[in-house]
């Protein structure tokens, strides 16, 4: 297993929000024991001169060996956050998206590689069941943002 900490500089995320009916497509994130600490959306960091559109198709295809097709929609999280004394801050853009291949919705998990050869597995979970397991949601911020209702129309998990 190998122990985690974060970059002393701004790193900037693009996650992807995966649905399937009422889930959302997590990873689970470790604390320093291997012990299930939160979960967080499928994607990764954005490289030097890489659009965060691109990372996202990149990351899927290199862990996953899935394409997806993006939303046109997006938003930004600014997270900053402690881990085991460490102070990390990111600037992540998510957006909603969809498997290209419909298989990906008929598992219930589906193993993958990180870059670091670190085993992951990501599962499809509800908000709901994340609040009653009392499992947290990152990046910090991303369950309100899910939550919240959408002023003058109902909140939209499809795109066209």
């Amino acid at each position: 297993m190998t122990i985690w900490r974060p970059a002393n500089f701004i790193t900037v995320k693009a996650l992807a929000l995966i649905w399937q009916d009422d889930a959302l497509l997590l990873t689970e994130i470790y604390d320093d024991h291997g012990n299930v600490k939160g979960m967080r959306p499928l994607g990764g960091t954005v490289e030097f001169g890489e659009a965060w559109r691109d990372t996202l198709q990149r990351e899927f295809l290199e862990e996953l060996g899935a394409r997806i097709s993006l939303g046109s929609d997006h938003f930004v999280l600014e997270n900053i956050y402690e881990h085991y004394g460490q102070t990390g801050h990111e600037i992540v853009f998510l957006c909603h998206a969809h498997f290209s291949d419909g298989r990906f919705y008929r598992q219930d998990a589906i193993p993958f590689l990180e870059h670091d050869e670190t085993e992951c597995i990501a599962r499809w979970m509800s908000v709901a069941e994340l609040k009653a397991k009392q499992i947290e949601l990152y990046p910090e911020g991303l369950m309100e943002r899910l939550t919240q209702p959408v002023a003058g129309s109902a909140v939209s998990r499809r795109y066209s």
